[in-house]
């Protein structure tokens, strides 16, 4: 990590020096010779980290070494921090300033008291510069009486793996262990008994408890059984609130928004009373019979059949459950650990280097000690090795004697963390920041690793993109799991393993802490750099948190909304040196601090779902280090600052649903960093807001993009200047014409009534949405109250070749379909409110493809209050939606039938139909003489 830190530093270093010297903005006079000593000191130290690193490990003095180099590199990192942001804050003011002033002056020092405050930063700068060098120096010479060995490692990437979620086929030696956990969950294996029936899966660390709790979980005959299927993380510390309303989460799908646990528990009873229910408690802890009867008590009332299966390290925690049926789970096998083995490590090799690395991988496997955790880390390790040489090398590692290490899994965690890149591994380890059992959001991760300045600014590529790939490469080797994909096989959420989270404890223990809300900690608050606060309590106690002076990372993870008001001031006061805030769901003030501007540092800033919040001060602004700033759900938002212009660096601003937010402030137009801009609303007032035209330099936006207010849009021409059929990195563009002002309606009645008064009338809404013509690589697209009578000329021509998924909605002028069946991979579609239409015909399938809709796989209709009739002609010989597996209809009450073609020619699965006449009873009619009872009507 020290390696790491040490890396980024002289990146850091040389990047404003560069800065300065071609800005020609000496702000730090006569420092060259300081640097330049401070820089060869660093690269000699550096080149001595790995060794050093490896060592620490039985040798406490080096560790000690160590922890006070990281602490002066941090010292340094702050001291650069300041030194780049003075640069930025001088060019902004300085060209704000200068444009202010009536009379010519000198752009670099345009008024007195800036010069004032300039002079104050050289010299604080410089001083600081001279001290940390004077640090460093005594660090650097106690290396000697180390006897290091130097050596310097490339920092190169392997070739990363395709990772997956749970993969079956890696799941060696335990069919028998499912199959006996299965026959007492469907109650093959025991008798029905009207009690509580509990299962208990026991083993140690690593040995495949989740992952056999997953197989049953997820298996068709258990998802047929049960009525409900409830999955909990339990964990350290046992908390029957925190519990239950994990149980009423999973029942209702939703965020459970009560705090009393008693109210908690009849909700739940209130959801499974009668039902026969599977509930997994994964990883109990709790040794206290108290609590788990509070848990017991409230899920008695399911019906006979429910079922409750745990996992358990604990066999103490077997007896106080009570548990009908305990399955301990051994090792696997040699000839188990082999075959797992060498089906991970020996993947994509040749037959020939099969034979080369047999004998070595066998006895590799065997240190393995039948632990398929450890199995797969090694095997992932190793799979990327083709060398004998590198093979050798880990099975002769001295990390094997290590007995520093409790569980017998950490010597192959430690074997792969060297084997990573410096800057990787500190991406791994901050991930100890978060909680046990968390659920890691990937784009956040990135974000905050972005944050702390881990991923390489200097890179050819987006540091976005390289933060994907570091994760990708610390997903192939196993140091997460349990992935949660999106439609286009990208892993958006993940956890780590309870061995990999205690590892990546132990190797930040000094630097990374998380606090329970009596604020207990073993560790020099002086030292903590990274925190998360985890509470009950509506008043949790922040005392200990302002004594972190050098804290960068704080999250706040209450389960119950907290009253910091009064702590904010104060927090911002002490935490100068914070990098990442995040105070989602944790304000109920309806504004924050002025003293937010001495967080000059801040990076990452998250104010989501601070639903009381109704303005941001003029102060964040000032922070002009900041990357992201998460406003989403903050629906009491009404404004932003109007000098958001100055956040030259941020690259994202997520706002998501802030439906009071009317307008974006002018600034936003020149911020050309910018990655992420979730909603763009067009004001009618083109003044101090954005128009349609200010996205036109926004050229690096990507992802998804949401334009509301296009009813404020003039014309073609100016929508045209939004250049969005250029924007080839958003993928998922939503357009959304709001209700037109009543004042619309007036002036459109008088122009029918009067030949002689002259208007100013607005073109319509077709020339606009043809205007805005998305580039052809679009993947999702939404048009919501779109009012002309015809769609678009780029719709109508099928230009949207890559378009997965389509929502037309409340397009209530539109009198007939685009050809959307010449689309060749669009998979879902759903039209609702398009309520003028009355026919579906051929227009619908389009022409000119071989196949009408050939990847279509949900077809869904909502509230066509007109369409009568739907047809597909007999002489039509293509085949026409191929794939279609689902297709919904809903509030149609004029609709007379569906296509033949639709329900005996296409493979559907499921057909829903809700509210709409006598359709459901006509097709059923039609369902019982094609035998397709397989269908679902209701």
């Amino acid at each position: 990590m020290a390696d790491a830190l040490l890396s980024i530093l002289l990146e850091r270093l040389a990047s404003v020096v560069e800065q300065q010297i071609r800005d020609e903005l000496t702000l730090v006079l006569g420092v060259e010779a300081e640097i330049q000593s401070l820089t060869d000191t660093l690269r000699s130290v550096r080149d001595v980290l790995e060794d050093a690193e490896r060592r620490q490990v039985k040798e406490k003095s080096v560790q000690g070494w160590l922890e006070r180099l990281k602490d002066m590199a941090y010292q340094m990192d702050d001291v650069v921090d300041e030194w780049s942001t003075a640069i930025l804050q001088l060019q902004i003011e300085g060209a704000e300033n200068a444009s202010m002033s009536t009379t010519k002056v000198s752009s670099c020092i345009p008024f007195p008291c800036f010069c004032l405050k300039l002079v104050a930063s050289r010299r604080d700068i410089a001083l600081k510069i001279k001290s940390i060098k004077q640090q460093l120096h005594v660090i650097a010479s106690e290396r000697t009486g180390f006897n290091f060995v130097s050596s310097r490692s490339e920092e190169r990437l392997q070739r990363l793996i395709t990772t997956s979620a749970i993969d079956i086929s890696e799941v060696c030696g335990r069919d028998m262990d499912k199959g006996t956990i299965l026959g007492h969950l469907l109650g093959k294996n025991c008798p029905q008994k009207s009690g509580l029936y509990i299962v208990s899966i026991v083993g140690t660390g690593g040995m495949g408890k989740t992952t056999l709790a997953q197989l049953a979980y997820s298996h068709t005959e258990v998802k047929a059984h049960f009525d409900e299927r409830i999955w909990v993380c339990v964990s350290d510390p046992f908390e029957p609130i925190r519990v239950c309303r994990a149980i009423v989460e999973a029942l209702q799908k939703k965020p459970c928004n009560l705090h009393d646990l008693e109210a908690v528990q009849q909700e739940i009873q209130t959801c499974i009373a009668g039902k026969k229910f599977l509930l997994v408690l994964d990883d109990v802890c709790t040794e206290d019979y108290r609590l788990w009867e509070q848990l017991k008590n409230t899920i008695n009332c399911g019906a006979s059949g429910s079922r409750v299966l745990a996992t358990t390290r604990n066999e103490s925690v077997v007896k106080m459950m009570r548990t009908a049926y305990k399955h301990p789970l051994g090792e696997l096998s040699p000839e188990q650990s082999w075959a797992l083995f060498h089906q991970i490590a020996f993947f994509e090799k040749s037959r020939e280097k099969v034979e080369e690395l047999k004998a070595i991988g066998e006895k590799i496997a065997d240190k393995c000690k039948g632990l398929p955790l450890a199995i797969k880390t090694l095997g992932n390790l190793m799979r990327l090795k083709n060398n004998k040489e590198e093979w050798e090398n880990i099975l002769n590692s001295e990390v094997w004697q290590l007995d520093e290490f409790e569980r017998d899994i950490s010597p192959t965690l430690l074997l792969s963390y060297y084997d990573l890149p410096p800057a990787i591994k500190r991406c791994f380890s901050f991930c100890a920041v978060f909680p046990k059992d968390s659920v890691i959001e990937i784009d956040k991760l990135i974000k905050l690793w972005m944050a702390q300045n881990y991923l390489d600014s200097n890179a050819s590529k987006e540091m976005e993109m390289v933060g994907r790939e570091y994760f990708e490469y610390l997903a192939a080797r196993s140091f997460f799991q349990d992935f949660e994909k999106d439609g286009e096989d990208n892993i958006i959420r993940c956890k780590m393993h309870d061995i990999v989270h205690s590892f990546a404890q132990f190797l930040t223990k000094n630097e990374c802490c998380i606090m329970n809300e009596e604020g207990r900690t073993n560790v020099s608050f002086q030292k903590i750099r990274h925190a998360t606060l985890i509470g009950q309590q509506r008043h949790p106690n922040f005392v200990s948190t302002y004594k972190m002076k050098n804290l960068r990372t704080l999250l706040l993870e209450f389960a119950v909304v907290s009253s910091i008001d009064e702590a904010l001031p104060n927090l911002f006061q002490h935490l100068t040196c914070l990098r990442v805030l995040d105070l989602a769901r944790n304000l109920s003030r309806k504004e924050l601090p002025k003293a937010l501007e001495k967080l000059i540092h801040l990076k990452y800033l998250n104010l989501s779902h601070c639903h009381e919040l109704r303005e941001l001060p003029e102060a964040i602004c000032d922070l002009y280090n900041l990357q992201t700033l998460n406003i989403r759900r903050c629906d009491s938002l009404v404004q932003l600052p109007q000098a958001m212009g100055k956040l030259i660096n941020l690259r994202h601003l997520q706002n998501f649903l802030t439906i009071t937010l009317k307008g974006l402030p002018k600034g936003i137009s020149r911020l050309n960093s910018l990655q992420t801009l979730e909603k763009f609303t067009v004001s009618s007032d083109g003044h101090n807001e954005c128009n349609i035209g200010d996205l036109r330099n926004l050229s690096n936006l990507r992802g998804e993009l949401e334009i509301r207010g296009l009813q404020n849009v003039e014309n073609a021409r100016e929508a045209r200047e939004a250049n969005l059929k250029n924007k080839i990195h958003i993928h998922h563009l939503t357009l959304v014409f709001d209700p037109q002002e009543e004042t619309n309606y007036v002036v459109g009645a008088l122009r029918s009534y009067s030949t002689n008064l002259v208007l100013e009338v607005k073109e319509g809404p077709k020339s606009v949405v043809e205007a805005l013509r998305p580039h052809p690589n679009l993947k999702s697209l939404c048009i919501r109250g779109y009012g002309d009578t015809e769609w678009p000329g780029w719709m109508m021509r099928s230009s949207l070749t890559q378009l997965k998924n389509l929502e037309l909605s409340y397009c209530s002028g539109c009198l007939c379909m685009p050809p959307l069946g010449e689309l060749p991979v669009l998979e879902t579609i759903e039209i609702k409110g398009v309520e003028r239409v009355k026919h579906i015909g051929g227009e619908f399938l389009g022409s000119s493809s071989t196949i009408a809709f050939p990847k279509l796989k949900k077809l869904t209709f909502r509230n066509m209050k007109e369409w009568e009739k739907w047809e597909v002609k007999e002489e039509e010989k293509r085949l026409i939606m191929s794939c279609l597996s689902y297709l919904g209809i809903h509030k149609c009450p004029k609709l007379e039938g569906l296509p033949d073609r639709v329900l005996q020619r296409t493979p559907l699965q499921e057909l829903i139909i809700t509210k709409s006449g006598t359709l459901e009873q006509r097709t059923n009619r039609i369902l019982e003489r094609m035998d397709k009872k397989y269908l679902i009507s209701q």
